[in-house]
């Protein structure tokens, strides 16, 4: 039965109307996999040495202290990326399968996701080293066992979770407060949770523990997926009580107002459209790896229009790279209507100035490093509204990714919103102001690069109307394409 459903799941791949785009994706994905895996496979080989033999510190020790900020941290990535276990189960709910088959198979799908086997290349080798050094080979063993047990408990964790829409918040909240005390000296969590960690090595029987939370977990999520395994039950849409909002204040401007004031009620009630704002408040905090001098590597004078650039455009990179994608429940209603693309794209546009404006003024807090930090803020906030704005609209007609508003899955993206036509839209986005100021700066001065930075963000401004005709034309001609991948299901 079991090897009908992967049948089914490769056929759909297979059959996608987005299947080359996927599988040039896939390959992608797969030297970006070796490239983590080969990653953690070294600092898992080399993470004993370097805390042995450089910080004169016991690395069993040192990393089980650590593992708290691990766990907690994986959650939190598989909350942002990981997919829930989902097969196609509405048409399997017709056919003579056995409910508890289609909800094994779906939670067995998570148990080999990347998201779990990627802990091995490190916690691998760096066991194998411990023992090579004389460690007990058995209670090495348990204590690997009680952690990688743990971690797929957080994949478990993550399915409860996926409806809680506090959780991202709190729990970076948290990250940040216990962090902070540790780096003052106030309260160390990690003195309480390491020897919790290390019972798994100097206890080996504790092992046992994590071992039946998992099975608990597994049988409760199986229970409440074959609970909720009804068309009418689970798998029914949830509707909410709509709230009227006026928001008469957009009235100014104009015909693009009533786009304006859907998008914004559309960002205010839905997980996903949520979870993109708080990123893109993130996003903010970029610039402290180049503006504090804490990275030696991004210490070099361009670097910093780059930190610039995404520090005012997150909002832009995160919600515009998905326009239209985010109107898909309803783009075929529109698109019946007598409505023009331009007020549709204006509004879009509007939308991402506001929030590029906004961003500016909450990174004011850059001026303690400096005015000129500020004002390469400012230039490439200025860019991003003369450019990258334009940018991120045009590629968007060229994204076929219908969004699912009600979860926050692939928050940083999706397979189909990369493809040759939007990657070649990057290099305007930040290969080109970093190339401006880098002439700049290096043939006269920092200030010279600055000016050119914010001259082409002037002269993308003065054609805005000229830009817009193109990207106009092009949502035209990609309007049916469009059309028919918001009717794909996968």
């Amino acid at each position: 039965m079991l090897k009908h459903f992967f049948s089914l799941q490769w056929k759909s791949f297979f059959r996608s109307a987005s299947f080359s785009t996927n599988l040039g994706m896939k390959i992608l994905m797969g030297f970006i996999a070796l490239y983590l895996i080969a990653t953690f496979s070294i600092l898992g080989g080399a993470a004993y040495y370097l805390i042995e033999e450089k910080l004169q510190l016991n690395a069993l020790e040192v990393v089980s202290r650590i593992l708290i900020y691990y766990l907690v941290g994986d959650l939190l990535f598989r909350y942002m990326l990981q997919k829930m276990p989902v097969v196609n189960i509405k048409p399997l709910l017709y056919l003579p399968f056995k409910k508890g088959k289609i909800v094994h198979f779906s939670l067995w799908k998570t148990v080999f996701s990347f998201f779990n086997i990627i802990h091995a290349f490190f916690f691998v080798p760096f066991c194998v080293v411990l023992i090579s050094n004389g460690y007990e080979p058995l209670q090495v063993i348990t204590w690997f066992l009680g952690i990688y047990m743990l971690l797929y408990c957080n994949n478990f964790i993550n399915i409860f979770l996926n409806g809680v829409n506090a959780f991202l918040g709190v729990v970076f909240g948290c990250i940040i407060i216990l962090g902070t005390l540790q780096y003052y000296g106030i309260f160390d969590i990690t003195l309480y949770t390491g020897p919790v960690f290390q019972l798994f090595y100097g206890v080996p029987y504790t092992v046992l523990a994590p071992i039946l939370l998992l099975i608990v977990l597994y049988y409760v999520a199986f229970s409440y997926f074959r609970k909720n395994l009804y068309l009418d039950a689970g798998l029914a849409s949830k509707h909410q009580e709509a709230k009227a909002e006026d928001l008469d204040w957009l009235n100014r401007f104009g015909s693009i107002s009533v786009f304006l004031k859907n998008d914004i009620k559309l960002i205010k009630r839905n997980k996903r459209s949520k979870t993109s704002v708080f990123m893109s408040f993130l996003f903010i905090f970029y610039g402290l790896l180049f503006f504090t001098g804490a990275l030696e590597v991004y210490q070099g004078a361009p670097w910093r229009i780059f930190a610039a650039i995404f520090v005012t455009g997150g909002f832009l990179f995160s919600f515009g790279q998905f326009v239209p994608s985010w109107d898909s429940a309803y783009y075929p209603l529109m698109m019946s209507q007598n409505i023009r693309y331009r007020d549709y794209l204006n509004a879009k546009w509007w939308l991402l100035v506001m929030a590029t404006i906004v961003t500016t003024i909450l990174a004011t807090f850059y001026i303690y490093y400096g005015w000129e930090v500020y004002l390469a803020i400012v230039v490439g906030a200025i860019y991003n509204i003369g450019v990258n704005s334009h940018m991120v609209l045009w590629g968007g007609a060229y994204v076929k990714t219908p969004i699912d508003l009600t979860t926050n899955k692939k928050a940083f993206g999706d397979a189909q919103a990369f493809n040759a036509k939007t990657l070649l839209l990057m290099l305007p986005k930040l290969v080109l102001p970093v190339l401006l100021y880098a002439a700049g700066h290096y043939t006269v001065c920092p200030f010279l690069g600055y000016l050119l930075v914010v001259l082409t963000g002037i002269l993308g401004f003065a054609f805005k109307e000229k830009v817009f005709n193109k990207i106009e034309k092009v949502y035209k001609t990609e309007k049916y394409k469009t059309l028919a991948a918001y009717k794909q299901k996968n």
